[in-house]
């Protein structure tokens, strides 16, 4: 952060001013409707305010993976082209100084044209190019957009080179300075609205992001920056922005609504926390919710103080929807008041790509296309991950394979070079597959779609056996005798696929007719059963290290090798050193699921 910006955030702490200000005068009519029976003093006006959230760098209609225009099971469409044309379609309705638009963050992180501005060519450079995503955003006339978790996944100048890009601010009220406690970012951002009688209607946007950054970015943020909850934050700032003449709260928050904590108790804050955010601080009129990759077009939440409900929105992630909240503000006493507020989503597969952005940023797409669809090796046999949620299959093992050789190599030499390498590996994608014949790097993005990191941590027998417990939660409870439908027996209590994880080296038996924590039998090490105090060394991806999930063990357990390139790199690499990927030298079935002691495939 540069002197004067430092200054200039500190201050606005000081002083309670605003981070920013816009503008009203000059601006057209907006539409207005009289209370009924009214006279010149009964005064209505509505405006909507547009949100998107967990863009993850889908600008274009496009699937980088496939080669292909993006398509589901659903027939969503997804990207930033899309969303303009919705956006500019509501503000021909509404008019376009009666709306604002705004962000719940997630950005710059997920598809590989993201990927390429950050690694390949990166936006960091001397002289190096503008983000796609700030120049689609930009064109877009986007308001405000808060912090995601992942804007901090390619490190902080990455993100701060990103925030000089933008023509908006990127709000965190609660990403604050490590050491002095005071907001990194901008908290909030004033923006006036004028009615058609030319009254100012104040809308304060407040922008939160998710305390889980403290554990999964740990090395990008650890000693810089610190991420208290976000319920406490709002409480702290909700209230001076009513005092600034704030006549509306809208809160951007990267944070779900369930009130859930994917780790746990490693952190006093709660990780989904919009809702309680909205049963607990008085002042907030509607939160634009993010993170959680569901779809909510309207929920409603009573705020316990004020009785008063709070309306919450979440759009479908990649730009597949559009949430419009409409809100009406009444001329009451000499100020405004809230009337009314109501949300609900716009579908981006009803309109058509905007021109103007996929022509803005052609280029850069055609950059990436090129890119991801270079050929590295060839693989012997086709491997998919179809099966791979509830079988051994040999794209896993590949996966796992790459990351023991890397961390083997790694540690030669070394006190820990005698100790057995173990290796952990997830499904993050059902459709992930790896083609008989050429290999390409987009095939790699799609096996690997996270930016992870590798990591090697030492385990006793008794702490891998507690890990594979809790991974083996995922799986339903199903008795034994009858069939086995595969898709009904995975996914238990909502836990998703990347958070079960499978581990190489060792053998097991998974028991899903036993209850969660006592599922784990026959746990072997070349053929004799693992000691409760036997050592091994798992090479492990660094959201799992970090604490993601709440895995037991491993994030407390020693750390004794790390890397900072992304574990789809050591994979390519791995592909472009070998040349073939061929399945017999790595490909076992080391682990099965049971009933009762008898396989249920």
């Amino acid at each position: 952060m540069s002197l004067d910006r430092r200054k200039f955030v500190e201050g606005s702490v000081v002083t309670g001013a605003g981070v920013a200000l816009a503008g009203a005068g000059g601006v057209p009519a907006a539409a207005a409707v009289e209370r009924p029976g009214g006279g010149h003093g009964a005064e209505r006006y509505a405006f909507t305010v547009m949100g998107t959230t967990d863009l993850h760098g889908n600008v274009f209609n496009w699937d980088y993976a496939t080669a292909a225009e993006f398509d589901d099971r659903d027939h969503n469409d997804v990207g930033l082209a899309k969303i303009s044309t919705l956006v500019s379609r509501v503000r021909r309705e509404k008019g376009r100084h009666n709306t604002l638009l705004i962000d719940a963050g997630d950005t710059i992180q997920g598809t590989q044209l993201a990927y390429y501005y950050a690694k390949v060519d990166p936006i960091t450079d001397p002289g190096g190019p503008v983000h796609p995503m700030a120049r689609a955003m930009n064109a877009i006339g986007y308001d405000a957009a808060a912090l995601g978790n992942h804007e901090f996944n390619y490190g902080i100048p990455v993100l701060r080179k990103f925030e000089e890009s933008c023509d908006f601010p990127l709000l965190g009220a609660n990403a604050v300075d490590a050491r002095s406690l005071r907001p990194a970012f901008p908290p909030y951002v004033l923006k006036r609205l004028r009615s058609p009688r030319g009254r100012v209607v104040t809308v304060a946007v407040l922008g939160l992001t998710n305390p889980g950054i403290a554990i999964w970015d740990k090395a990008h943020v650890q000693g810089k920056l610190a991420f208290p909850g976000l319920v406490e934050q709002a409480a702290k700032w909700v209230p001076r922005l009513r005092s600034m003449g704030a006549d509306v709260v809208v809160v951007a928050a990267h944070s779900g609504a369930g009130g859930t904590s994917s780790y746990g108790d490693q952190l006093p804050y709660v990780e989904n926390a919009a809702a309680l955010m909205a049963e607990r601080v008085p002042g907030v009129d509607a939160i634009l919710v993010g993170h959680a990759h569901v779809e909510i077009p309207e929920r409603r939440v009573v705020n316990a103080e004020t009785g008063r409900e709070v309306v919450l929105s979440e759009p479908l992630k990649w730009g597949q929807r559009l949430t419009l909240f409409d809100v009406v503000v009444e001329w009451r006493g000499g100020r405004w008041a809230v009337g009314s507020v109501g949300s609900r989503v716009l579908n981006s597969n009803a309109v058509a790509e905007d021109a103007r952005i996929t022509g803005l940023l052609r280029t850069e797409h055609r950059k990436v296309v090129a890119y991801v669809n270079r050929v590295i090796g060839r693989s012997k046999a086709e491997m998919t991950a179809a099966e791979a949620p509830v079988r051994d299959t040999a794209i896993l093992d590949f996966i796992a394979f790459v990351q023991a050789e890397v961390v083997r190599k790694a540690l030669a030499g070394s006190a820990y070079a005698s100790l057995p390498v173990l290796s952990q590996a997830s499904c993050f994608s059902r459709t992930a597959r790896v083609p008989e014949g050429d290999v390409t790097i987009r095939s790699m993005a799609a096996l690997y779609p996270f930016d992870n990191t590798l990591e090697a941590r030492v385990l006793t027998g008794a702490q891998l056996r507690d890990y594979l417990e809790f991974s083996a939660r995922y799986y339903v409870r199903t008795a034994a005798g009858g069939p086995v439908d595969p898709s009904g027996i995975t996914n238990a209590e909502g836990t998703p696929d990347y958070n079960y994880d499978v581990v190489c080296g060792v053998s097991y038996e998974i028991d899903i007719a036993k209850p969660a924590g006592r599922r784990i039998g026959k746990l072997l090490f070349e053929g004799k059963p693992v000691a409760d105090g036997a050592r091994f060394v798992l090479a492990v991806n660094n959201y799992r290290a970090s604490g993601g999930g709440n895995f037991p063990h491993v994030a407390a357990a020693e750390q004794v090798w790390s890397t900072s390139d992304e574990i789809r790199n050591l994979i390519i690499g791995w592909v472009q050193a070998a040349k073939v990927i061929d399945g017999s030298v790595f490909a076992s079935v080391d682990w099965r699921l049971t009933r009762d002691g008898v396989p249920v495939f």
